[in-house]
Formats: C-alpha cells, structure tokens, sequence
C-alpha cells in the first residue's frame, strides 16, 4: 500500500486541536487510562478507505480572460469616427469583424502579439506568423499565399481587397471573444492608440478568492467540486492564481484582509451557460489518501512530551492507550489519518456529546 501527504502539517495540527477542544495531556498509563474513560462514554470505528483534504470557498462564475483575470483590451489603430461597435455580450470569432471606423471593417484577428506595423509581401516574423495561422497559411513569411489567401479574407468582410493588411485594418487578440466592455464611442472619434473595447473568452471558470493561508495548500490541476444556483454540481481544476493580493473594495478593509485570485476552469462549461456573475460554492481537493487507516479527529490524546495516541476498547471492555502517528486531516469528513497498533474494525474512545 501506497502512502500520501504522511506528515500532518502545522495548519491540520491546529485544526485537529480545534476539533477536539481541549486535548488531554497524560502522565502516565493508569491516569491516561481513568481519564479518557471519563471522558468517554461512546466509541467509533477505525476506518480504511480514502481521505481527502480539501478548501472551501465560495466563488463567482464569470467569464475566463487572462491568466490573471484581467479581460482582453482591443487597442485602436485606425484613424476617423467609430461607425459601428459591438454590444456587451455579443461574440466575435477568429476573421470576422470587431468593429467598424469611417465604415470600414476593422477585422479580429487571433494572436498574442498586437499589431504594430502594415504587412505585406517580403515581411517576415512572429507577427506574421500568427497571420498565417488566421488565414491557414504554414510559415512566417508573408508570401503569394499569404497574399491570396488574405484577399479572399478582405473579400468576404467587405473589406478593400489590396492583399495588404495595414496598421489599424485589424485587432489581434489571443482567442474569439464575448463583449465584456466598450470604451469606443459611437460617432466618436476613433485615436491610434486608445482603447476601442475590453472582452473575454466566449469561456465559462470560477473566480475564487483564497485568504493567503490557504494558497499553500491549493496548487495549479487540483480538482474541485463547483455547486450552482439550482444545487446542480460540476467538477473543474485550479487554471492559476493572480499575481497580485487584493483587499476587498470599501470602508474598513486593510492589507491584512487581502486575497489571492484563484482561476477554475469547468470540465463542462456548457453545463453552466446563462449564469454569468452567479455566486458558487467551490470545494478544491488539495490532497488525498486512497487507502489509509483514520478515527475520528476527536478520538485523538495529546501524549506528555509531545505526539498523539487514542484510546482503544478491546473485548470485555478492557482499554488500552496506543500511540499513533497522523497523517491527512479529512476536513470534510473530520476524520483524520493514522499509524499505529490498530486495525479497521477497532473501537476507539470518542468524547461524549
């Protein structure tokens, strides 16, 4: 058998220590003995099965951006009066069209690198490359099939067919987007530089904010239980964390009171369509024990000079103090992990309610 996550750490030591209100600190085996039994008038079963550590939270569904939750900001490149813009909401895909300056088309186009520069036949390099791929092109040199394949792209927007692609002809963000913003003003002037509109994937996650305490034990792929409106429930994974500690917005609040941006993607986001900023219930599963020995974290006794035991109850109610080692705090459950002379089946002393 396989063990895990074998150490208790110092935050499941407080939290079993909490658990149990008051451990008891014993001298020696007769006293150890006559105090539990005063104590404790009920008994539970050593368990062998699965554990899991895990965090609480509750969460917003929102819509996925950037790795640190900032949306996507289209900068303007083109110069006369904003004739058409999007609406919150609305969705453009890869090659169609994002907005419109002095009636003319200005395309969204998928790629990391923003636009800096007119492109034409000879230019090479990582922005054109990314070109490429939006026009089914290999390589990153604008070529002839670059060229043609460009002027069938401007052809069907309604675009001036030159097989050039100028300064401020295109917006390029990393993905399709959903209208989460729009800075641009209809009938405004349209500036080389200023922001036309913000936007986020088409993409449903859950924004959690974590105290700082607990993004130790939460890292990137751990998996998590997201309950929405209705109790309907869906699984996901930790994407990534922000950069940069919050405090919440308002009167009162201070450094002290700072989160940490967390990113949960959902296996299925289609199961959470139309739910846009709803509040969530979000369990992340930060460790696990497949198979594992555990008692309830009541059961525990704190040993003079350090280190646990719990109290067994052998046939003919003879008990016996054992020593144990613990492990995985089950914060779900309240159980937790150990090692010892036990067996599953055991009865141990529990405090009575």
């Amino acid at each position: 058998m396989r063990r895990k996550g074998w150490v208790l750490t110092g935050a499941a030591v407080v939290v079993a220590a909490a658990a149990i209100g008051a451990l008891l600190v014993l001298s020696d085996g007769e006293q150890a003995t006559a105090a539990a039994q005063a104590a404790s008038a009920n008994t539970a079963t050593v368990q062998k099965g699965k554990l899991s550590a895990a965090v609480s939270q509750d969460g917003t569904l929102t819509y996925r951006a950037r790795s640190d939750g900032s949306p996507f900001s289209a900068i303007n490149h083109a110069r006369g009066t904003y004739t058409e813009l999007p609406e919150v909401g609305d969705k453009v895909d890869c090659g169609g069209v994002l907005y419109r300056v002095d009636d003319r088309p200005v395309l969204l186009l998928c790629g990391t690198v923003p636009a800096y520069r007119a492109l034409h036949v000879g230019d090479a390099g990582q922005d054109v490359r990314q070109l490429n791929r939006n026009l089914h092109v290999r390589g990153d040199a604008f070529t002839t099939k670059t060229e043609k394949a460009l002027e069938a792209l401007q052809r069907r927007n309604g675009v001036h067919v030159t097989g050039a692609l100028a300064l401020g002809a295109a917006v390029f963000l990393p993905e399709a987007v959903r209208i989460a913003k729009v800075t641009g003003q209809l009938g405004g002037s349209a500036q080389p530089g200023a922001q036309a509109l913000n936007a986020t994937s088409d993409t449903l996650h859950v924004q959690v904010n974590l105290d700082p305490s607990d993004q130790g034990q939460v890292k990137r792929g751990d998996r998590a239980q997201i309950t929405l409106p209705g109790n309907t429930t869906v699984t996901g994974n930790v994407d990534g964390f922000g950069r940069v500690a919050e405090a919440p917005a308002g009167q009162g609040s201070s450094a002290a009171d700072a989160t940490i941006p967390t990113y949960i993607n959902l296996d299925d986001p289609g199961k959470a369509r139309g739910l846009d900023k709803a509040p969530v219930r979000v369990v992340i599963t930060t460790a696990g024990v497949d198979s594992a020995l555990s008692v309830p974290v009541t059961a525990l006794v704190g040993k003079s000079g350090g280190g646990f035991a719990v109290e067994v109850v052998r046939a003919g109610e003879r008990r016996d103090l054992v020593a144990v080692r613990v492990g995985l705090f089950d914060t779900a459950d309240g159980r937790v992990q150990v090692e010892g002379d036990l067996r599953a089946g055991d009865r141990v002393a529990v405090p009575s309610l």
